[in-house]
């Protein structure tokens, strides 16, 4: 099959597996130490956020200016991270989400490359986990680089990495901050999520059940 998509790049955290509880739960955990009202509605402010910026945000829900030095800043961050980690232990084979390998073997099939774009900086314990690192061509976190999404940075150093021009990239993301990271790329951007909340998305999926070769190709036609 001729193509012109060279390389699909993911997103982790909601689009090859769900991550986001185990997020929330380590957030949440940090908030009720601090007495704030942080809520699952809040935490969707959080998704493909930066580890300092999501503290930050969760700091702003005080009803009362907090002082914290950045070293204090420092150990509230890699507080949370610890916690995250205990729980992601917990992570399986069988979490990968829904049409996730079915893509990935359609893409190996018809010599697409991969790669992870994520904003978290264990992205690699994560693939480990769901012993996924066989899967993709390119891993590339939060610790590799400087600026978080909605900067393309993540998806450009991906797509460097692949030695594939970015146009000729699709990149897929659950996130508003990481749709506007892929087009600011100049890739095409499959969101996965509700269609109202991704208006500059070339194609919205509620579910990656619905991912494929096809949906990937309709995207790319979409935005070239």
């Amino acid at each position: 099959m001729n193509q012109p998509v060279k390389a699909v790049i993911f997103d982790l955290d909601g689009v090859i597996t769900d991550t986001a509880e185990h997020h929330y739960l380590a957030w949440k955990t940090i908030g009720d130490e601090l007495g704030l009202p942080f809520t699952r509605p809040f935490n969707e402010n959080l998704k493909g956020v930066s580890r300092m910026e999501s503290l930050r945000l969760l700091l702003s829900l005080s009803s009362e200016p907090l002082n914290f030095t950045d070293e204090q800043l420092d150990d509230l961050a890699t507080r949370k991270n610890e916690i995250y980690k205990q729980l992601i232990q917990q992570i399986k084979p069988e979490d990968v989400l829904p049409g996730i390998p079915e893509l990935l073997a359609e893409l190996k099939q018809n010599g697409i490359k991969t790669a992870i774009a994520s904003a978290s900086k264990n992205a690699f314990s994560v693939i480990d986990s769901l012993q996924m690192g066989q899967q993709f061509d390119i891993i590339v976190d939060a610790a590799t680089i400087t600026h978080s999404k909605p900067d393309p940075e993540v998806f450009l150093r991906a797509a460097q990495l692949l030695e594939i021009d970015p146009q000729l990239c699709v990149g897929v993301e659950d996130a508003v901050a990481g749709v506007e990271a892929i087009k600011a790329a100049n890739m095409a951007a499959i969101a996965i999520g509700e269609a109202e909340a991704f208006p500059h998305a070339d194609l919205v999926l509620s579910s990656t059940k619905q991912l494929s070769l096809q949906q990937v190709l309709h995207a790319f036609d979409s935005h070239s």
